[in-house]
């Protein structure tokens, strides 16, 4: 397959007027169109890295911890596809074991069967802070045991994170978790900067929904957030819906943090994709008002953000490039993921995952894998 497009957004830039050539789901060659290339088809406005989304719990009607079955991932990846998401870690919210199992067991096997978009699975808890739960059921917050560990140490299920909170488990564990190849991140907690810091150094790189679910940065007590802006190794999601940070707080951390440090992030529920406005999580009734999802005593519960208006928020209301929004959405988590060399960019050798965006940023095209799928 081979196409012209007006402008291209690779690694080095935007380059105008280019023939890219892709050959099954990769691309092979990108070069300036010449005067032979007029037979192909044309994409005009921008063609950008497919968006990863490493926290995403539900979309389409389904939730991940109610619909843990293969199909319902594909339910959520064609939901998120919508908005320019191909690359997604469907996330099993705080729940019980048994539940956690069968989750894996279903991701294991929509890696096995290649399930377009699914990267692999991101466990947000149970290894919480109560006082910082937020959404999340406290009946099943509990320690880590060999169960859990067993479970995370799989190498059947494509990328793994886990969320969990610092003062609630030891570095020992966090440090044999990195070591197996999880990617740690921090949140739902309410750790104090010394416990943050010890697991850091543990391997933990990652901070989950910054600002949201954890110790906020006080003028003597730097707590998690000011650890978070204060480590320039770390990576954190940003929930930029407006409803979880105030804009300025977004802004002051992307200023510190970088793009190459922050990811833009969903933290979807199911009602994403679909015309409803409430749905049950647990025993909660969770409603949307707009586009904010709160419970009935008005605790937020996950987000109806997907990344597509994340990417307008930061272009129109933070007022940063075009380039550096996809960079948070694309480039940043495909690194924190060590999927660099395959995804996150466009380029002669990587997943052919892109977005044709106009001049509105709205999408008028979508590439996954190698093929174009029409946009409804």
């Amino acid at each position: 397959m081979q196409f012209r497009c007006e402008r291209l957004l690779t690694s080095n830039g935007w380059l105008n007027k280019q023939t890219v050539t892709v050959e099954q789901d990769t691309i092979q060659n990108i070069r300036a169109t010449s005067s032979n290339d007029a037979h192909l088809a044309f994409y005009p406005g921008s063609v950008v890295p497919g968006f990863i989304d490493v926290q995403v719990n539900g979309g389409g009607g389904v939730l991940f911890n109610q619909s843990p079955t293969t199909a319902a991932l594909a339910q959520m990846s064609q939901a998120h596809r919508k908005f320019g998401t191909t690359g997604l870690m469907p996330t099993l919210i705080t729940d019980e074991l048994p539940v956690m199992q069968h989750a894996a067991q279903v991701m294991a096997e929509a890696i096995d069967q290649n399930v377009a978009g699914i990267l692999g699975v991101h466990f947000e808890g149970p290894h919480l802070s109560k006082p910082k739960k937020g959404v999340h059921d406290e009946a099943f917050i509990r320690p880590v045991t060999d169960d859990e560990l067993a479970l995370y140490l799989r190498k059947d299920l494509g990328k793994v994170i886990v969320t969990l909170a610092p003062e609630n488990v030891s570095p020992d564990v966090i440090k044999q978790l990195c070591q197996h190849g999880v990617k740690v991140c921090l949140g739902h907690s309410n750790a104090d900067a010394e416990t943050v810091l010890k697991a850091i150094e543990a391997g933990a790189d990652g901070f989950t929904h910054l600002f949201n679910a954890m110790s906020a940065m006080l003028s003597r007590a730097p707590g998690m957030v000011g650890v978070a802006l204060n480590t320039p190794d770390t990576y954190a999601g940003l929930i930029l819906d407006h409803y979880h940070i105030d804009p300025i707080c977004s802004e002051i951390a992307i200023k510190i943090k970088g793009k190459e440090k922050m990811m833009l992030v969903t933290d979807a529920m199911g009602l994403i994709g679909t015309d409803d406005d409430s749905f049950m999580f647990g025993k909660q009734k969770v409603t949307r008002v707009g586009n904010k999802l709160t419970t009935d005593n008005g605790t937020l519960a996950g987000s109806h953000l997907d990344m597509l208006s994340a990417i307008k928020n930061a272009v129109h209301d933070l007022h940063i490039p075009l380039e550096d929004a996809i960079t948070m959405a694309s480039t940043t988590p495909a690194q924190y993921l060590n999927l660099q060399d395959t995804h996150g960019v466009i380029g002669k050798g990587k997943k052919a995952d892109f977005v044709v965006l106009d001049d509105d940023l709205n999408i008028t095209a979508l590439c996954q894998s190698g093929r174009f799928i029409p946009q409804s």
